[in-house]
């Protein structure tokens, strides 16, 4: 039960980093500003997309890892 609630709070942050993210690209390209923090943003939160859906790949197939 402890997984799901993590995964979920997992989830949720990702979607806060990705909107945070994007809110930045938005806010500094209106005001021509330094886009490079909304773009790390953005990079991280793919890449926690690949590694959390591999995770939830591996948690609901059964799998296990030696």
């Amino acid at each position: 039960m402890e997984i799901v609630f993590v995964s979920i709070l997992y989830w949720i942050a990702v979607a806060i980093m990705f909107l945070v993210g994007l809110g930045q690209l938005i806010f500094a390209k209106r005001t021509e500003q330094n886009k490079t923090p909304g773009l790390k943003l953005l990079i991280i939160t793919v890449i926690m997309v690949v590694i959390g859906g591999g995770a939830c790949l591996m948690l609901l197939s059964g799998l296990s890892i030696h």
